[in-house]
């Protein structure tokens, strides 16, 4: 009775596995077309364009920033740099350190520095870290989904 339990437990294992197909880890392109959104995130922030920091977000995505309420939605997000709160970096690096994922789900994690000028104050330099959980989308294309980032310092204030 025991083996029969066994084999049954065996075969429905790879009756269930058998209907799904295999998911590997990221291919090369993969890779670089993730590393081509933090580059894209660092093109549109330098530009001070919201619409374009929003464009590398999947359009159910959070971001979390420091010291602020999580931003729910691509639009949200979009609207939330289109207000201006804070200044536009002179300057805008994004190294990634690890990129890993499988199947529709990768992880991208790495460091930031920015450096700029907000009126009345000395120039500001500022890094962090961050981590961005992204999904493959429907048409094979990388959005980011999970996105958190901090300071490396105390946050800074813009007044």
């Amino acid at each position: 009775m025991r083996s029969r339990t066994l084999l049954a437990a065996a075969v429905g294992v790879l009756l269930v596995t058998g209907c799904y197909p295999a998911a590997g880890p990221l291919s090369d392109e993969d890779v670089a077309a993730i590393a081509a959104l933090g580059q894209q995130y660092v093109e549109a922030s330098l530009a001070g364009d919201a619409a374009g920091i929003a464009a590398v977000y999947a359009e159910d995505a959070t971001e979390m920033p420091p010291g602020m309420v999580a931003t729910e939605g691509r639009a949200a997000i979009e609207a939330r740099y289109a207000e201006g709160d804070e200044p536009s970096p002179t300057t805008f690096t994004i190294t990634s350190t690890e990129i890993v994922g499988f199947g529709d789900l990768a992880y991208d994690v790495g460091t930031w520095a920015a450096a700029g000028e907000v009126e009345g104050m000395d120039p500001i330099e500022v890094s962090g870290k961050y981590v961005c959980i992204l999904e493959r989308q429907a048409d094979g294309s990388w959005l980011w989904k999970e996105v958190i980032w901090n300071y490396d310092m105390p946050m800074p204030t813009y007044e």
